[in-house]
């Protein structure tokens, strides 16, 4: 992935993992296997575990501790009342910004003629 596509990425991650949690509860694998399964290849797990952390301190999300067959119990998320408020918000942004951003021109020969 490219440096500029990571850049992007980091003010839109939240967004993005919290709207895999409104779709159904998930650890930090599923949901960085789902990312990879999106084309998100290059998100490191690290990066994912300490997003879910931020959540977490933030109030958007519920964990559970479930039991694992290999290892310690796994700290399963669901997007809360407060989660969906913020996914809500998310989603209006970035439906501005891209409204904002399609307006732009997109091409190489159109910025050529201006």
């Amino acid at each position: 992935m490219g440096t500029q596509m990571t850049e992007m990425l980091k003010g839109t991650l939240e967004g993005i993992v919290l709207a895999i949690l409104a779709k159904k509860s998930a650890y930090g694998y599923e949901i960085t296997a789902e990312l990879r399964e999106r084309g998100f290849t290059d998100i490191a797990e690290g990066t994912i575990y300490a997003l879910l952390v931020r959540i977490e301190q933030k109030g958007l999300v519920a964990v559970e501790k479930v039991p694992s067959e290999k290892g310690p119990p796994r700290k399963v998320f669901t997007l809360n009342d407060l989660g969906r408020q913020h996914l809500a918000d998310f989603w209006e942004t970035w439906n501005q910004l891209v409204s904002r951003i399609d307006q732009l021109p997109h091409t190489t020969n159109e910025l050529e003629e201006k």
